[in-house]
């Protein structure tokens, strides 16, 4: 048990931390919105309403949006491009799908690859491009429901100021939902760009993320193995 929990440890720790750290955020958010309930004479919520309001869901979707969009546009651009002597890139020269025998697919699949990488036509399609497919689902999903949300908690603040609501349409065309997807997306893609260009001059020992201390500065991917 313990030595397939030590196989498993990222996955386990990011698994724990994150119902934790979403726990910790809905009694903060309950907890800012029970005071500014009681600030403006209105009437404090229970957790379960709390969280199942349009205030805490939409605070929610709003990063988990632009964390997939992060991920689904660094997976799609790493195909394409790369950085030289930054180990998130492949190899100068490398970018591209890739041939059969370098993805290990169809007649060059090994004894224990996956089922579908030996398989032919739209399954090995679909199963070369399940990563990309399945952030770029779930990045669309929370956007969504980050509208849905959204237009409810702008229309509440609408109508306390006796302003006219408006639509879902207007709502996503308006530029309150714009001013907080971008603020989000702007902070990710900075985070990846500042990941891709330090780890090509500043190490962390023993992290997959980085490459080895003393790999020179130019050296990309694991051109030196």
């Amino acid at each position: 048990m313990r030595q397939k929990i030590h196989r498993q440890g990222l996955s386990i720790v990011f698994g724990i931390l994150f119902p934790v750290t979403l726990f910790a955020q809905s009694l903060a958010g309950l907890a800012d919105h029970n005071e500014t309930q009681l600030s403006h004479g209105g009437q404090v919520s229970g957790y379960l309403d709390f969280i199942t309001s349009s205030d805490f869901i939409v605070d929610v979707a709003e990063n988990w949006q632009s964390e997939y969009l992060q991920f689904f546009l660094f997976i799609l651009a790493t195909v394409w491009l790369v950085q030289k002597g930054s180990p998130e890139s492949k190899k100068v020269g490398d970018a591209g799908l890739g041939t059969d025998e370098e993805q290990l697919v169809g007649e060059y699949a090994k004894p224990n690859s996956p089922a579908w990488a030996k398989a032919d036509g739209w399954r090995r399609v679909l199963f070369s491009n399940s990563l990309l497919l399945v952030m770029g689902t779930v990045f669309l999903l929370s956007w969504w429901a980050q509208s849905l949300a959204g237009v409810v908690v702008y229309n509440e603040t609408q109508m306390e100021h006796g302003q006219d609501t408006v639509t879902w349409a207007g709502y996503v065309t308006s530029a309150d939902f714009w001013n907080r997807t971008l603020q989000n997306w702007q902070s990710e893609l900075l985070a990846v760009g500042s990941m891709v260009t330090l780890s090509i001059f500043l190490r962390q020992r023993g992290s997959s993320e980085s490459k080895p201390v003393g790999t020179p500065y130019d050296e990309t991917a694991t051109e030196g193995e």
